[in-house]
């Protein structure tokens, strides 16, 4: 993908966050507030060594999800975004919260960190709207230190726009949201965006997540699992009915 291309798919992710930022804040809020919160704690500390506080970078951090239930865990958190909307937001989490991750406004395939800094590399719903995942994946491999750990949760967003499959269970989803009376996560933002931006990254038309897998092999770590049932531990009931035909997945990868 050319330069300039990338960078304008980087303005378009970059401003529709900007826009979503303060309401976003209020999903991950409840979130950190509600039972989801302990799951998600449970499904990322079963990874971690225990009895030692870790250097973790949150890539995509948002509003500092991560980087603040991490820190509350006792860890030391770097939180780095591309939207400085949403690092207003994660700030104000964590003063809330009185905990002290550092965020800093950063691209996550240029990350700007020497070689093996870190323990733990973590990052959610991210890697599929980026332009150049591979550029992103190597550099979050640099970093990490010799035994580190990668933890990736994702999922095949928009793929439906790409397979008609997809399509046809993609929109069974918003019926059956439309049934239970519950809010379409889908229709409820600027989808139109979200679906311009994801017809542009390359990762919107792969069946993942055998391709990170193969990536990830390539770029010599020491294990890659994954997990394609994440989702009924760490999801809502609510996400579950909107999102049942895109679920998401966990990868673990440990480098050499």
């Amino acid at each position: 993908m050319d330069t300039s291309n990338m960078n304008n798919i980087e303005s378009r992710v970059q401003s529709y966050w900007t826009k979503r930022a303060h309401n976003f804040n209020i999903v991950r809020k409840n979130e950190l507030n509600s039972s989801i919160s302990e799951r998600w704690r449970e499904e990322i500390v079963h990874f971690l060594p225990e009895g030692k506080v870790l250097q973790i970078l949150d890539v995509g951090t948002g509003t500092g999800y991560f980087a603040i239930l991490l820190s509350q865990t006792g860890h030391q958190v770097t939180g780095i975004d591309l939207t400085d909307a949403m690092l207003k937001e994660a700030r104000d989490n964590a003063a809330f919260y009185q905990v002290h991750p550092t965020f800093q406004q950063m691209d996550a395939q240029k990350l700007a960190f020497l070689d093996q800094s870190f323990d733990v590399v973590i990052t959610r719903n991210l890697t599929w709207t980026l332009p150049d995942p591979e550029a992103a994946y190597r550099e979050w491999m640099r970093v990490l230190k010799k035994g580190g750990i990668l933890l990736n949760y994702d999922a095949n967003w928009y793929h439906h726009l790409f397979d008609a499959e997809k399509r046809e269970e993609y929109e069974k989803d918003r019926q059956m949201v439309t049934e239970a009376g519950l809010e379409d996560h889908y229709t409820c933002t600027d989808i139109d965006t979200m679906e311009e931006i994801a017809r542009q990254v390359p990762l919107s038309r792969i069946d993942r997540p055998r391709w990170d897998q193969k990536i990830l092999q390539e770029l010599g770590t020491a294990r890659v699992s994954v997990d394609t049932e994440v989702w009924k531990q760490v999801w809502s009931d609510v996400e579950k009915v909107n999102y049942h035909s895109t679920p998401m997945f966990g990868i673990e990868a440990v480098k050499e």
